[in-house]
C-alpha cells in the first residue's frame, strides 16, 4: 500500500536559464512534489511526524537546492531534486514539476519528471 503526500506550487529562487544574462539574477519558479510513502497508519496511530515525511524538511530542503548553484537547465534542477529527496527521506516514488515563469506569451514553461527509489 502507498499513500500519497502532494506539496504543490512551492515558490523557489534560483539562478537558472541558458544566456548568462537570464542567470544573472534570480529568477522565481514553482516547483510541485507529489510523494509516495508507505502508508500513513503507523504515523496517524503515533500521531508522529518521525513516522512519516515531513513535508516542511522537504521544502527547506528544494527551497536550498535550488538556490545551492546556477544552473542552465531545469531538468538539472528537476534530475538533482529528486536524486535528493528520494535519497535523504522515505519517499517510495516522486513526481516532481517546475514551473519557470520567462517565454512572455505563455503562462509557464515546465518539466515533469517521475522518479522511484532504487
Amino acid at each position: 500500500m502507498s499513500d500519497l503526500i502532494r506539496v504543490v506550487d512551492l515558490e523557489v529562487w534560483a539562478h537558472l536559464g541558458v544566456p548568462d544574462e537570464e542567470r544573472a539574477q534570480p529568477q522565481r519558479l514553482l516547483i510541485s512534489l507529489e510523494m509516495s510513502v508507505d502508508c500513513f497508519s503507523h504515523a496517524a496511530v503515533a500521531d508522529d511526524v518521525s513516522r512519516t515525511v515531513n513535508y516542511f524538511d522537504v521544502a527547506q530542503q528544494v527551497k536550498k537546492l535550488a538556490a545551492e548553484r546556477p544552473r542552465k537547465l531545469l531538468e538539472t534542477l528537476a534530475e538533482e531534486i529528486a536524486t535528493d529527496l528520494l535519497k535523504t527521506f522515505p519517499i517510495k516514488k516522486l513526481t516532481l514539476e517546475i514551473k519557470k515563469f520567462i517565454l512572455p506569451d505563455a503562462d509557464y514553461v515546465s518539466v515533469k519528471i517521475e522518479r522511484t527509489k532504487n
